[in-house]
């Protein structure tokens, strides 16, 4: 990273300036100037990063913060074979799991203690035995459970799953899943947010336009949810930026994304890396600075907060985007699989105290927050 002293030589040589003159005078860059934001390479990496993290000093104040959380994948068994998951087997693999019962649950819940969880963070694959009651019993087993823990499930695909199964809308799916306990949702299967993209890497999956119909009938219900995107496989810049033009817009219609995620692609063993080997990006660790920093630049105080994944990056990296402009570093997860069946080496655990050495390594505080952003008492 850059000091101080550096910025105004960096800044008075650099091809961004007039860009990053205006982003410091309060603008957000137009489509136009990320796109030329994406391009810069070298020594003006490092400046976008800093003046990311100014303007993230102050959107949001110096404090990172953490969610103590515990990751529930129920099946693995899913129809859609998506290329970029290496997770999911087929209906008819012996590998496949599928248990929904309070036993599973509980025993889930135990291995997280005794630190104290405050969400439960339920995705699985789209299993053709899993149907709109299938769904409802989770919520209803994990409620009866733990009847005060956050309730934070199902994607956008899983709630279309349940429409399907029982014909009826994402509003009357929704509804019933906010009476079984459901308190948000995750923004995953976003991936990106192109239909040409996606009928390539996800054929089976739905549409652009339905993923945010879904999301949206969420905000409006009042069911908050966060968004993500998955990058650096066989998309470009241009496909970024029009994902998060969506994400943009749709935020300031409805209010309900809680944060953005930008999920890097974890490429060892999926068919996505195989099949299109010689299309993929090949991301450094300056190419995930520089997503991380005009992701905040240009969604800003309209989506203030913006995690970075130490299970996608590892942890130095993952602190490096906290310099550039994140300020969320996510949850302790306490079972994480779908990263580390795609190959990723980063772990499935880490504990609050762990997670909060880390932080205070980079000389800045450290929140506990619930899901909705809400802070909790802390000593830093």
């Amino acid at each position: 990273m850059i000091g101080t002293r550096n910025v105004k030589d960096f800044l008075r040589t650099s091809s961004i300036k007039p860009i990053l003159n205006r982003i410091m005078n309060s603008e957000y860059p137009s489509p136009g100037e990320a796109y030329e934001l994406f391009k810069v390479q070298g020594r003006d990496i490092y400046l976008l990063a800093y003046i990311a993290d100014q303007v993230r000093e102050i959107q949001v104040g110096p404090a990172i913060s953490y969610v103590v959380n515990l990751n529930l994948n129920f099946t693995n068994v899913c129809t859609k074979n998506c290329l970029f998951c290496a997770y999911s087997v087929s209906p008819q693999s012996s590998n496949g799991f599928f248990e929904i019962s309070e036993d599973f649950i509980a025993e889930k819940i135990k291995r997280s203690l005794p630190h104290e969880i405050t969400e439960i963070c339920i995705q699985g694959g789209i299993h053709p035995h899993s149907s709109f009651e299938t769904y409802l019993q989770i919520l209803r087993n994990l409620r009866r459970i733990k009847p005060k823990i956050h309730i934070h499930a199902f994607s956008p695909q899983e709630i279309h799953h349940a429409a399907q199964t029982a014909d009826l809308t994402i509003q009357e799916v929704l509804k019933e899943f906010k009476k079984a306990g459901l308190d948000s949702m995750p923004g995953t299967a976003a991936e990106i947010l192109d239909d040409e993209i996606r009928r390539l890497i996800c054929p089976n999956k739905i549409k652009t336009a339905q993923w945010l119909d879904i999301i949206k009938t969420a905000h409006e219900l009042t069911i908050p949810t966060t968004s993500t995107i998955m990058f650096g496989h066989i998309e470009t810049p241009n496909h970024w930026i029009r994902h998060l033009e969506l994400l943009k817009e749709l935020q300031q219609e409805t209010g309900g994304f809680t944060e953005f995620i930008p999920l890097p692609f974890v490429s060892k063993k999926t068919l996505l890396a195989q099949k299109y080997s010689s299309q993929l990006l090949c991301m450094t660790n300056l190419d995930y600075l520089k997503f991380y920093a005009i992701s905040r630049l240009f969604l800003g105080e309209v989506i203030p907060n913006l995690q970075t994944s130490w299970v996608k990056l590892g942890f130095p990296l993952a602190l490096m985007t906290l310099n550039a402009g994140c300020n969320d570093i996510g949850g302790t997860l306490f079972e994480e699989n779908i990263t580390r069946s795609a190959g990723g080496v980063y772990g499935q655990v880490v504990t609050p105290s762990e997670i909060q050495s880390l932080i205070s390594t980079l000389g800045r505080p450290f929140k506990q927050r619930d899901t909705l952003y809400n802070y909790f008492n802390n000593p830093h």
